[in-house]
This record gives C-alpha cells, structure tokens and sequence, in this order.
C-alpha cells in the first residue's frame, strides 16, 4: 500500500499542485478533494479510483507519522470495514482510513480523515515491529 499511496501522490502532484506531503496537516487536503469529487458526481464507483488513492495516502500519513503499519484485513474485519487492507496502530487497533474516505464521499462533512488523525494514539512511532508483527489483524 505504501507504493500505491506513492504512486498516487506522484500522479496527484503532476496534475496539480496539492501540497501532498505526507503531513497530518495535508490530510485537510483529502477531506477537501473527497468534498470535490462529491460535488462532481454521488456515485461512489465513478470516483473509486481517487478515492483508494485518497485513502492510501492517509494511510500512508498514519504510518509515516504515528508508526503504524499496513495490514490485511481477516474475513471478521472485512466483513466489519469492508476494506481488505487497513492500518494497525502501535497499541493493535486496527483503523480503516481506506473507509474513512469512502465515508467522507457518501455521507460528507461529518466524517473526516483529518479529525480521525485526532484519535490515533502517539505522534512518535511507539514500536513499528509490535504493531506490524504478523501482517493481518485478527
């Protein structure tokens, strides 16, 4: 996922000049281009590929700046985010800010990657290998 978030940021970039710099500030940047890409159409298919480029950077920002690590979702946590890939933090949590961006698209302003930053426990990457042993979330 890092790769796609990477991937997604150099595409991002070379159109626009989105200040995508893997910064928890940035992620207001997602919250306003998920709001545009509402304004552009309601149906969720039409932009799905923006918004897992949109969901793997913040991601990508919760690893690089709170330690968290990229997981596979198993079938009980697919079946509770309806994501197949998330982020563990360094305490085990599982997050879904694949979902969360999705959500921002369908229900708007009340759920928000940049406030779910707000939750995520420490700004120092804790312990990467505690929370990224095994690689699922179980």
């Amino acid at each position: 996922m890092s790769g796609h978030a990477a991937d997604f940021v150099s595409r991002a970039t070379a159109r626009t000049r989105l200040p995508l710099d893997y910064s928890v500030a940035s992620l207001r940047i997602v919250d306003r281009v998920v709001d545009g890409l509402r304004r552009t159409t309601d149906d969720p298919s039409a932009v799905r590929q923006a918004l897992q480029g949109l969901g793997a950077y913040a991601g990508e920002v919760f690893v690089r700046r709170f330690g968290a690590c990229w997981v596979d979702f198993d079938e009980d946590n697919y079946g509770f985010f309806r994501q197949p890939v998330g982020v563990r933090s360094a305490d085990g949590r599982a997050w879904n800010p694949l979902g969360k961006v999705v959500n921002r698209f369908e229900l708007g302003a009340a759920e928000s990657v940049h406030e779910l930053s707000f939750l995520f426990p420490g700004r120092v990457p804790a312990s990467p290998l505690t929370a990224c042993a095994g690689g699922r979330v179980r």
